[in-house]
């Protein structure tokens, strides 16, 4: 059995692979009621750009600029920063 913090990552990262998917797909996928996926994704739309759309054609989404692991500076402005 995943911990909630374990069930939040996969959820992320199936998100990041799909770029959108239902709750309904979701919650059986990952064995849980739909009311958690959608507390899952309220969660992880604080820290993510993860959003809802109802009516059809509708579901969760991942903006479709985000990548997992995406960097957002150049390498010269990586190894600049001294990070």
């Amino acid at each position: 059995m995943q911990s909630t913090t374990e069930r939040r990552q996969a959820l992320f990262e199936t998100m990041c692979e799909r770029r959108h998917e239902t709750i309904d797909n979701l919650a059986f996928e990952f064995g849980v009621e739909r009311r958690t996926i959608r507390r899952d994704i309220e969660i992880l739309s604080c820290s993510y750009p993860i959003y809802t759309v109802q009516g059809t054609g509708g579901g969760i989404f991942i903006d479709e600029d985000y990548r997992l692991g995406k960097k957002h500076m150049t390498d010269k402005e990586d190894a600049e920063s001294g990070i």
